[in-house]
């Protein structure tokens, strides 16, 4: 007892905390890229996040749960066109990424499907036009203008992340120097791209691959018009696919009837251009690789993909929380009423999805700058952060919004009360883009030799703090390479000759290596963010906050760290109480800690949950 006595001794958690700043909370979260500590205005000191969050506070982003389906996914084209509206030059955003990923954190708040058909037609659409700087210009204004709505057809119904075989193919007719698109049979046919009648006329990026005479070269992306005023062009096959849960998008199966394409649809780059005669040429001379720098704007795409679940999750928690405080149910002295927030067990779940909550966003915010850093020789490893973070900040997104349902009760399955829609459009997230386990499994595999093992945790005395974060991090170091160095033992001891064999030796490991990197990474970003706070009782709840979050990972890990002799057994038994006291020591700041991520007050006093008890 006395050895989990002296672990609990923590002097951190014996002083009184100070009131934290509400705005002094926002800051860190939202200020990207610098911005000016003295000023008072929230458009002032950080205009990026400022200005999508004014624009979902208008009445025409107001949530209409209620209406059929059809009519919300002509909104969410309505509203798509308020965006266009808001912008001055719309090619400024598409080359934008911490704006584009700005506009996702804000838009998915409100509305799923117009966060995804926009992140579409900017990034994914017109990026990947804008890209293009070795084709003759194009006439971009009837895309600017959103007169013509770009969409992105990638994927296949036999084709999801293996882009490297996808079958639709696009046949050059040397003799007219055009193209021939064509889907050869019902597993090449697009899918799920927003190809139906909802926004009007539509042209689309489409991934095929490009066949000259007998050879194949490789996909490459070509502009398409699909549909104009009067309906789809001749050629161009679109099914719209059954409802799915969630905010309702007009996704549909698309197929191509040898459609004939000007050889000026070609999308051209460093990795491959092509000439009137049809002589391929460029700086990527594998058809395989070449898809990956063809549809590079995936990786911009994954961050919007994140930031879209940072919004959900963060409004999904201000509801919950507010509902907390304000619904009350029967306390212990009879006639007695208490709100739910007073309860240790409704206040706990809470308290871990906020802290976790500022834990993605920071990563976010590291990982999107680490992006736009980043040099051409170091694209690679960039590309994978992303791509790491995506799918740890998704999936811990989807949890903390299945969990404030919860904690709402009955009238949270409503979707008309916010919350009931956020789990399944944080599903889409997951999937798209490139699916969670498999963007892992592939960072995995890479980072297995190509990245040195974390530093080696020095032997526990028992006496270092289990608040401190720089302590806890190093534990989370142990954990990455006690399962990196693991997962390289287990690839080379499985039998040779079989490199799927290998591999699924070696694949748990890796992948619990690549979620010890991420939660790494994440404690980073946050230590990081609390440094950088002046306001010193803000400070000081953001720490405790950020050990709180570290301790509910740790404590899972314990018995192999404790194996490891990277914590002794006291602080083991320890760790519970720990995280009781921090609890306890938080839990009033859950208002503040929740207020702080801003989301607008004309969004939530439009949920019936939060205005009638």
């Amino acid at each position: 007892m006395s050895i989990i006595n002296d672990a609990l001794a923590d002097p951190a958690l014996t002083g009184p905390l100070g009131s934290p700043d509400v705005r002094a909370l926002s800051r860190p979260l939202f200020r990207e890229g610098g911005g000016d500590e003295a000023t008072d205005t929230w458009e002032s000191w950080d205009a990026t996040h400022g200005h999508w969050r004014k624009l979902i506070s208008t009445d025409l982003f107001t949530p209409r749960t209620d209406a059929s389906p059809e009519d919300r996914r002509r909104l969410s084209y309505q509203r798509l066109r308020a965006v266009n509206a808001e912008l001055s030059a719309p090619e400024r955003l598409a080359a934008d990424p911490r704006g584009l990923a700005a506009l996702h954190e804000w838009t998915a708040v409100v509305d799923g499907a117009t966060s995804t058909v926009a992140g579409i037609h900017y990034n994914l659409f017109l990026g990947s036009l804008l890209d293009d700087t070795v084709s003759p210009p194009r006439d971009l204004r009837p895309f600017l203008s959103l007169d013509r709505v770009g969409t992105f057809l990638c994927t296949e119904r036999a084709h999801g992340n293996d882009v490297a075989g996808l079958e639709t193919v696009a046949r050059y007719d040397r003799e007219r120097t055009e193209f021939v698109l064509h889907t050869p049979h019902e597993g090449a046919a697009k899918f799920m791209p927003n190809t139906g009648p909802a926004g009007g006329p539509k042209t689309a990026v489409v991934a095929a691959r490009l066949l000259v005479d007998a050879q194949d070269h490789g996909v490459f992306l070509f502009l398409v018009p699909l549909r104009d005023e009067r309906g789809l062009l001749p050629g161009v096959r679109v099914s719209a696919l059954p409802e799915r849960v969630g905010s309702p998008v007009d996704h549909c199966v698309t197929s191509f009837d040898r459609v004939r394409l000007p050889r000026t649809a070609l999308l051209q780059g460093a990795h491959g251009r092509m000439d009137p005669e049809g002589r391929v040429s460029g700086a990527v001379r594998s058809p395989r690789r070449r898809i990956l720098h063809a549809i590079g704007r995936v990786t911009v795409g994954k961050l919007c993909m994140s930031a879209a679940t940072l919004g959900c999750a963060r409004a999904a928690l201000a509801v919950a929380v507010r509902y907390a405080h304000a619904r009350t149910i029967s306390g212990p002295v009879l006639g007695e009423r208490v709100p739910l927030a007073a309860h240790r067990t409704h206040q706990g779940p809470l308290l871990r999805g906020v802290a976790t909550a500022y834990a993605m966003t920071f990563l976010h915010r590291a990982v999107l700058e680490r992006w736009l850093a980043h040099e051409e020789a170091e694209r690679t490893e960039a590309e994978r952060l992303v791509a790491v973070a995506k799918g740890w900040i998704t999936w811990q997104a989807r949890g903390i919004a299945v969990e404030a349902r919860e904690r709402c009760g009955a009238r949270a399955m409503f979707p008309v009360n916010g919350l009931a829609e956020y789990p399944a459009n944080i599903d889409g997230a997951i999937t798209a883009e490139g699916d969670n386990l498999a963007v892992w499994c592939k960072a995995g595999s890479e980072m297995l030799f190509g990245q040195e093992l974390a530093p080696a945790a020095p032997r526990a005395t028992g006496r270092e703090p289990l608040t401190d974060p720089a302590f806890l991090r190093r534990l989370l170091s142990a954990d990455e390479r006690r399962w990196h160095a693991g997962a390289r033992d287990e690839l080379r001891s499985a039998p040779g000759g079989d490199p799927l064999g290998r591999w699924n030796a070696a694949s748990s490991s890796a992948v619990r290596m690549v979620e010890a990197h991420a939660l790494g990474r994440a404690a980073d970003a946050f230590t990081a963010a609390c440094a950088g706070v002046p306001h010193a009782a803000t400070r000081a709840v953001l720490r405790e906050l950020c050990a709180l979050f570290l301790l509910e990972r740790i404590e899972p890990r314990a018995g192999l760290l404790l194996a490891e002799g990277a914590l002794t057994a006291g602080q083991v038994a320890a760790l519970p109480g720990v995280v009781r006291r921090l609890t306890a020591r938080l839990a009033p700041y859950l208002t503040e800690l929740t207020e702080a991520f801003l989301v607008p007050e004309e969004y939530l006093s439009s949920l019936p949950m939060l205005t009638e008890h």
